[in-house]
């Protein structure tokens, strides 16, 4: 599996984006997906992930409320859309996929992984 990952840029605090991940292959539906991200000087973190066919997310307590994560299996994408940005936010969000039709918490579960696409919030 290839991930792509787009729609990152520059945002003022209280502002949205929405993160595009798009992935080859023809058995999208059975990886579960998840968002990942990384601020200078810290390890990467959880954000938010997606099971496959029955549809389930998790969300790190930090964007719960303000972030979605969402997917569709035909066209092999997964989605998250951030509103209420922080500056705190500020990371490069980086797409997964694990061979699982279950989500994790861990990066370690994800074998596959998107290029980064960074993400800043001005206060």
């Amino acid at each position: 599996v290839q991930l792509q990952a787009s729609g990152g840029g520059l945002v003022q605090a209280g502002g949205s984006l929405r993160l595009s991940c798009a992935a080859s292959g023809r058995t999208f539906s059975s990886y579960a997906m998840a968002w990942f991200r990384q601020a200078p000087g810290k390890e990467r973190e959880f954000v938010a992930a997606i099971s496959g066919v029955i549809i389930s997310t998790g969300y790190a307590d930090s964007v719960k409320g303000r972030f979605t994560i969402s997917r569709d299996n035909a066209r092999n994408t997964v989605n998250l859309q951030m509103n209420s940005l922080r500056p705190e936010d500020t990371a490069v969000y980086y797409c997964a996929a694990a061979e699982s039709s279950y989500y994790y918490y861990n990066s370690g579960a994800y074998r596959y992984w998107g290029q980064g696409t960074q993400v800043t919030v001005s206060s």
